[in-house]
């Protein structure tokens, strides 16, 4: 963790922080290249590194030795380039007419998705020039890709212009986070036909989830994300991936309640003991989801219990329902001397997994992650590469 001497005064009295340890999303990242055996292994930055920061992730993957990286959208790119010169960018999202220099000027790797995109991508390089691209295609998502089908013929059509050069065919599991699912073996059989239909070129279909079931699925190269970031990838077992992320909200005030009192929003909290309160500074603003409540939202009907904050060595119910800003625990079971108004509440970190409280909200980590907003003061803890 870092030394207080590290850390700014914005970040020291921010109502909202997060610390994130670069050194254990490089780790994470060792860690898949490991299990993924012969194949080489990306990194998927989407969505500003899944929340996280696209540049400072970026540059601390490229540094670790990552040289294939995966985007969503070409404005990532472009960014990510700067932290990562000599990279293989790939842009998920394809390209569409009137962006095909934004793609050419920054050496982005567009994934054509489709047919249109194919027509496209086919005239752009005709009057530009060779420039590489990747196929994705669909072996069963019913998501983004061209038809098994189409992509077969494709592979075999003779006339298609010699400036039309993939350098990777893709596809993606849509039930890899379930090993059990029938459905894996299904798309990889499919995959196989793609991957010896374009025979020399790189074939990728294991996600973090795909990675984890085994040489069969790796192929050339794999792509992990959410496990970079310390998230489940494959539900029911023990995540094996370093936590990477802590989440933390300043206590505002601490104040008494008594029994048959209620809390925050509907009253739909009503106290069963005289209790103390923490009102912490985050909410579903910050993306600490209202499903997350205590209290007076339809998931806890279903009997699973609200999210649970971190202090002072107590894990602590939010109770009653969280707000735009504010969230409630109940710290009754903790020493009175132990906490004070400014102290801080951990949300998710070393003690409260990240995926623990996804499932509190009826999530997964990815929306815990990705949805974090923008008033989060941040502290990067630096590796030792």
């Amino acid at each position: 963790m870092p030394q207080f001497s590290d850390l700014t005064d914005a970040f020291l009295s921010a109502p909202l922080r997060l610390t994130v340890d670069l050194q254990a999303i490089a780790d994470n990242w060792r860690e898949m290249a490991r299990r993924s055996g012969k194949a080489r292994t990306a990194a998927v930055l989407k969505a500003d590194a899944y929340g996280l920061g696209i540049e400072d992730v970026g540059e601390t993957l490229y540094m670790a030795g990552a040289r294939d990286f995966f985007v969503a959208v070409p404005s990532e790119g472009e960014t990510l380039r700067i932290y990562a010169p000599e990279a293989r960018i790939f842009v998920l999202s394809g390209i569409w007419p009137g962006v095909e220099h934004f793609f050419f000027d920054n050496d982005l790797v567009p994934v054509i998705t489709s047919e249109e995109q194919l027509a496209f991508w086919m005239a752009a390089v005709s009057e530009h020039g060779d420039h590489p691209c990747a196929l994705h295609v669909d072996t069963g998502f019913n998501r983004l890709g061209l038809p098994l089908a189409d992509a077969l013929v494709l592979a075999d059509d003779v006339s298609r212009p010699a400036s039309f050069s993939p350098v990777l065919v893709m596809s993606h599991l849509a039930c890899s986070d379930d090993p059990a699912s029938p459905m894996n073996q299904q798309q990889l059989q499919a995959f196989r036909q793609v991957s010896e239909a374009f025979e020399g070129i790189d074939s990728s279909l294991a996600a973090s989830a795909g990675t984890f079931l085994g040489p069969d699925y790796h192929f050339d190269l794999t792509r992990p994300g959410i496990a970079l970031y310390g998230g489940e990838a494959v539900y029911g077992v023990n995540n094996p991936m370093r936590p990477v992320v802590k989440a933390e909200a300043r206590i505002l005030q601490i104040r008494d309640a008594k029994a048959g009192e209620t809390v925050s929003y509907g009253g739909t909290c009503t106290l069963s003991r005289d209790s103390r309160l923490a009102i912490a500074s985050v909410g579903y603003a910050d993306g600490y989801l209202r499903n997350l409540s205590g209290h007076g939202v339809a998931l806890r009907e279903t009997g699973i219990a609200g999210a649970q904050g971190f202090i002072a060595g107590h894990k602590v119910p939010v109770v009653g329902r969280v707000t735009m800003d504010l969230t409630v625990f109940d710290i009754t079971d903790v020493p009175n001397t132990a906490i004070a108004a400014g102290d801080y509440i951990e949300l998710f970190g070393s003690n409260i997994r990240l995926d623990d409280v996804a499932r509190a909200a009826g999530t997964i980590g990815y929306e815990m992650l990705t949805g974090l907003g923008l008033r989060y003061e941040r502290h990067y803890i630096p590796t030792e590469i």
